[in-house]
């Protein structure tokens, strides 16, 4: 008997005004995976997850998490349930300190990670817990956007281009993060053109190209699918 997914989408099509941007898009994560969205730049990747966590309000199709249907929810319900959106953007308050932006979000579970705990998983971050978020590197934004939603007790991340853009020293780290994330038992939904970092971290792939999906397989299987990826990628 296969395992329900945790987070099951099926039929996902979305709209940015007039403009039909996601076409019946279905995925399926299980607890405990971790699994990467592909695409080119404009493929829907981003606009999958405003979509699940109900950022895009115009949507139709199903969207469930253990069962429950998020697609009717308001966004606060959605947050409550347990996902956790961390964007592309970062959305660190810029007049706040390190430790101030990490308390900001409110808990949705009594399990959420502790300060200390947090602080462990980023040591940076202790460092620079006094400085302003205008101080902060890109990559120490990124550890500390990821932060604030492990604080929340959130147990589904959804997780927007996390490495874009940064050294390859901070790179490293949240993959060693991910990697530690998957071991606790969290469930995570990547989004990532950099398939050499996801290969290192995801069970499964998904591949998107104008708003569908257009293959997924397991990680292991990345290498037989080169082909397509160079084409659909264009690397």
């Amino acid at each position: 008997m296969t395992e329900a997914p945790l987070l099951e989408v099926r039929g996902l099509n979305a709209w940015y005004g007039e403009s039909h941007v996601l076409h019946g898009v279905d995925l399926d994560i299980r607890e405990g995976e971790t699994v990467t969205l592909l695409g080119r730049n404009g493929a829907g990747k981003t606009t999958t997850l405003r979509a699940i966590m109900g950022i895009l309000r115009r949507r139709e199709g199903v969207i469930r998490l253990r069962g429950q249907d998020l697609l009717n929810l308001p966004l606060h319900r959605v947050a409550q349930s347990g996902l956790g959106y961390v964007p592309e953007e970062r959305g660190i308050f810029a007049s706040l300190n390190v430790a101030e932006n990490l308390m900001l979000p409110p808990a949705v579970a009594d399990n959420g990670m502790s300060v200390d705990e947090i602080y462990r998983l980023f040591p940076n971050l202790y460092e620079r817990r006094t400085s302003q978020g205008t101080k902060l590197s890109g990559g120490e934004q990124q550890m500390l956007a990821i932060a604030r939603i492990l604080r929340t007790g959130a147990r589904v991340l959804l997780l927007d281009e996390p490495t874009e853009g940064l050294a390859p020293v901070i790179v490293q780290r949240i993959g060693d993060v991910l990697v530690e994330l998957k071991e606790r038992g969290m469930t995570i939904l990547l989004v990532e053109q950099n398939f050499r970092f996801a290969r290192k971290v995801a069970d499964r792939f998904y591949l998107m190209e104008d708003g569908r999906m257009v293959n997924s397989f397991p990680g292991h299987q990345l290498d037989a699918n080169m082909d397509q990826l160079h084409e659909v990628l264009g690397v």
